[in-house]
C-alpha cells in the first residue's frame, strides 16, 4: 500500500519534515517514491508547502495519508475533514433506544440478578469465617 506521510529531517531538537509518498513497508526516514511537500513546525506560524496537484494524483492512484499528513492536508484545504461521530446527549439516548446508541441491549432482569449475589455472598462470608475461627482455637490448645 502506498502512503502519504512525513519524513523527519533536520537536526536534533530542530525537526523539519518532508511530505512524501512512500511504500508503507519502507522505514519512516527511508526510501520514498516522490516528495510532494514540506513542513517546518518551528516558526510561528508553521511553514507548510504542499503541491496540491501531486497530492490529488497520488490520491487517485490509491495513496492513503497518515494521520499527521491528513491533518496538514485538511489544514491547507486540500482534503475535506473526516466527519466527526457525534455522541447522543443523555436525553436523546433515552428516546432513540439501544439500536441508535450502538451499545448492546441490556436485559430487564439485570437489576434483580445484581441483588442475588450480594445476598448469597453474606452467608458465604460467615461460613468462611467459621473454619478460620476453628483453626485459631485448635492452634491455641
Amino acid at each position: 500500500m502506498v502512503k502519504i506521510r512525513l519524513k523527519r529531517m533536520g537536526t536534533t531538537k530542530r525537526p523539519v519534515y518532508r511530505i512524501v509518498v512512500a511504500d508503507s513497508r519502507s522505514p519512516r526516514d527511508g526510501r520514498f517514491i516522490e516528495a510532494i511537500g514540506f513542513y517546518d513546525p518551528l516558526p510561528n506560524p508553521a511553514v507548510v508547502r504542499i503541491d496540491e496537484e501531486k497530492v490529488r494524483v497520488w490520491m487517485r492512484k490509491g495513496a492513503r495519508p497518515s494521520e499527521s499528513a491528513r491533518f496538514l492536508l485538511v489544514q491547507q484545504g486540500i482534503l475535506a475533514p473526516l466527519p466527526r461521530r457525534e455522541r447522543p446527549s443523555p436525553s436523546e439516548g433515552d428516546d432513540a433506544g439501544p439500536a441508535a446508541s450502538g451499545s448492546p441491549p441490556v436485559a430487564a432482569s439485570a437489576e434483580p440478578a445484581a441483588e442475588e449475589p450480594a445476598a448469597a455472598a453474606a452467608p458465604a462470608r460467615a461460613a468462611e469465617a467459621e473454619p478460620i475461627a476453628e483453626a485459631v482455637t485448635e492452634a491455641e490448645e
